[in-house]
């Protein structure tokens, strides 16, 4: 209205002059752009970007398209990649350069989906009951096209941010091979030196019954590490058993594995989230959750707690076996047996101390424990890596998601979290820059599905997550 009343009082040229001169500040998405983004988001589903069989650089070119046809110059996308099939697509909207860049960091590629053990096929967008389904519709091609349709959606109303916008579509999340977010850091950090990073990967709105009861930001997360325990003996007829078998030694360990617990330890990330928690829980769970708090915890209250499994993730480094290799032949002794231990370790230590701890905790000469890269290589010693000790929280993100969370979600504080899992983040902060997890997708914490079977996402989950990133990047860049 301010705009027609404006215009009235001016010539046209001189209206249209001033107009062109004002940085645009499209406040919300419009009919055509949640089409574009519902579209979007089908485009990247149908697009197999696994690992064994899929290609990401096939859905970063699809991206690049999109963006061409939006209007965005050629010299403001770059695609590249340390492999054909694994290429990486960076794009930006130019701002005025008053503040740093803000770098998105989206991967592009999903985990396998066996089609026999899908309801749906999981390349195929499907609408049923609500909810669409296929592989990547939680992690993540959900705000893969958030954040291409927010970037797409500024341009076409030209706006103008107070500092460059840079988007980077990458390959080799899930897989760790060919990372792409690990290749441009290494390659071509010009593209994406930023003041902070958000990452779509993380955060989130957490549902119980429909109602939002958090949102979430991942200020900082565990360190992700595989090992491999090997035996090795010579064999035999299996109608002469001998005690000294390699199953049984592997499979001791990982008894001994299951029953052990890392120790219990909170963080500045941590702790602040427990004590917003204390005061959304009740009963012993609130009671738990104030004893763990104190300067002497209670070792009786941990271990309740420790019942949960996110909980007990948030207190502890976390080990467990995800694959199991064995023999030859149904009548024949195994020459090797092998299994691999996933670890989610706290920030702090590192991934020789958990080998080392591995070890310990096996008691068993005979299990050899390697450490296995992100390319499969098995090393012998692992690398003396770890997490580094989470960011300070960034007052202008804090200033910004109170404002949205309590204008989209009233009533759900915004709380700063610990990833139990891994993301892409771990390069951008060991390359010094700032990161968190920060999404709008709001997922009943009964169904979370990502990397699961029949993974789905609620319709309108999508809708007001695409206005809630499209409305925060503002916030962020719009000088206000």
């Amino acid at each position: 209205m301010l705009q027609f009343v404006f215009r009235r009082l001016l010539p046209i040229s001189l209206f249209s002059l001033v107009f062109a001169l004002t940085p645009a500040s499209p406040a919300q998405v419009d009919d055509a752009g949640h089409q574009l983004a519902r579209d979007i988001f089908k485009q990247l589903v149908e697009t197999n970007t696994t690992d064994s069989v899929g290609n990401v650089t096939t859905a970063a070119k699809e991206m690049e398209q999109r963006f061409r046809d939006a209007g965005f110059p050629q010299e403001d996308l770059f695609l590249g990649g340390e492999s054909d099939s694994k290429e990486n697509l960076v794009v930006r909207i130019h701002g005025t350069g008053k503040k740093k860049p803000i770098l998105f960091i989206c991967h592009l590629d999903v985990v396998e989906a066996p089609r026999e053990e899908w309801q749906t096929d999981p390349f195929k967008f499907v609408e049923k009951d609500g909810f669409w389904y296929g592989r990547g519709t939680q992690d993540m091609k959900d705000n893969d096209a958030i954040l291409v349709t927010s970037f797409i959606e500024m341009h076409k109303a030209h706006y103008v941010p107070d500092r460059d916008l840079i988007l980077a579509l990458t390959a080799g999340e899930e897989s760790g091979r060919f990372n792409g977010v690990r290749w441009l850091v290494k390659n071509h950090p010009e593209l994406i030196q930023a003041g902070y990073v958000l990452n779509p990967d993380g955060g989130g709105v957490d549902l119980v019954n429909g109602k939002a009861v958090s949102v979430d930001i991942d200020a900082t997360e565990k360190l992700y590490g595989d090992f491999q325990l090997v035996t090795t003996n010579p064999g035999g007829h299996s109608s002469l058993p001998v005690p000294d078998n390699a199953i049984y030694h592997v499979a001791d360990a990982l008894g001994r594995l299951q029953d052990y617990k890392f120790p219990f330890e909170l963080n500045a990330v941590t702790r602040a989230y427990f004590q917003r928690m204390s005061t959304l829980v009740t009963g012993q769970n609130a009671a738990d959750i104030k004893a763990i708090l104190k300067p002497s915890p209670d070792p009786a209250a941990i271990a309740r707690l420790s019942v949960n499994p996110e909980w007990n993730s948030i207190m502890h480094t976390t080990c467990v076996a995800t694959r199991f290799n064995a023999g030859l032949a149904n009548n024949a002794l195994p020459q090797r047996a092998t299994a691999i231990v996933n670890c989610r370790i706290l920030p702090g230590y590192t991934l020789r101390q958990i080998q080392q701890q591995l070890v310990g905790i096996f008691a068993d000469p005979k299990v050899a424990v390697w450490f296995a890269d992100d390319t499969g290589v098995f090393l012998d010693v692992a690398p003396d890596r770890k997490q580094l000790p989470p960011a300070p929280l960034n007052p202008e993100i804090m200033a910004a998601m109170d404002k949205l969370s309590a204008k989209m979600w009233p009533g759900a504080p915004v709380i700063p979290t610990m990833a139990t899992g891994a993301s892409d983040s771990v390069y951008t902060m060991a390359a010094g820059v700032p990161s968190y997890g920060i999404s709008g997708i709001a997922i009943e914490t009964s169904d979370v599905r990502a990397h699961a079977r029949d993974e789905r996402l609620p319709m309108e989950s999508f809708d007001r997550g695409l206005d809630f990133y499209y409305q925060l990047i503002q916030m962020l860049s719009s000088g206000d």
